[in-house]
């Protein structure tokens, strides 16, 4: 998407950015079916996208998709709470993915991990975050800890699944490496399509459509927090509410986010992050 046209879709109006995000999303449900899930991280962007879903479900009497989430090892308490309250209320259909190997070790932030301990199959994990040292601190925000609890275990289990198109909540504004992105994007390793509904949505945008239409969201963004990663590797940096900050100032969103992640966000997408 050029710059020209990245504009136009951002100069919309909020109703017109609801309805375009609608159509991406009815179209990869009307072509894909049940090979077409919603990633969901319970944070407010992939929580929108599940809203948007269930309305354009409702609106073209289509089957809800079933929802993809990762648990990376280090979850906040409250974004757990907050999914579960919401399988509850939306009936979801929820999967969690995660690598057990390293889970079943019960990791705490810092742990060590010796990457000769690891089975073949996370080790190529290791080594293709290009990773070459005898072993790493355990945190799923680092680039090596990324690859190993996040994209590893999405990738096992989008081809064990055979899902043919995956919906995340990635935006235009939200990062560098995103801006440019198009609204369906093929991968291959796994062979799959990426289908990106809210590209063309700002910050505020996300807040003034959760706000008005009485989306549920995780409480943390009341107490201040911008966006949610794990629980060590996010910080909050402002007492406001989410909403009521300056979300002109986008580097602010993820600012609380780990940086060595954020600066290496070009290589972990190419790895197949979101």
């Amino acid at each position: 998407m050029d710059d020209a046209g990245m504009l136009a879709l951002w100069g919309m109006t909020l109703d017109e950015k609801i309805a375009a995000s609608k159509a991406v999303l009815a179209s990869a449900m009307a072509r894909f079916g049940r090979d077409f899930w919603l990633a969901w991280t319970g944070a407010k962007d992939s929580t929108l996208v599940l809203w948007l879903a269930r309305e354009a479900c409702a609106e073209k009497g289509l089957p809800m998709p079933r929802v993809l989430t990762i648990d990376e090892g280090d979850p906040f308490e409250e974004v757990t709470a907050f999914q579960q309250r919401m399988v509850r209320e939306w009936e979801l259909a929820l999967t969690t993915a995660s690598n057990t190997e390293v889970l079943a070790k019960k990791p705490r932030i810092g742990d060590y991990i010796a990457v000769a301990d690891l089975s073949p199959e996370s080790r190529a994990e290791v080594e293709r975050a290009g990773f070459t040292g005898p072993g790493f601190p355990f945190d799923p925000e680092s680039p090596v800890g990324n690859q190993l609890m996040k994209v590893a275990p999405m990738n096992a289990f989008l081809r064990q699944a055979k899902v043919a198109a995956l919906a995340t909540a990635i935006r235009w504004d939200e990062h560098p490496a995103r801006a440019g992105e198009d609204y369906e994007s093929p991968r291959q390793d796994p062979p799959h399509l990426r289908v990106h509904p809210i590209l063309h949505m700002r910050e505020a945008d996300v807040w003034d459509i959760t706000l008005s239409q009485g989306i549920p969201f995780c409480e943390l963004y009341r107490q201040g927090y911008r966006s949610l990663g794990t629980k060590t590797g996010t910080e909050r940096k402002s007492d406001l509410p989410a909403w009521e900050q300056d979300l002109t100032d986008r580097s602010g969103e993820r600012a609380g986010r780990d940086q060595d992640k954020e600066e290496a966000m070009e290589q972990l997408r190419s790895l197949g992050y979101m």
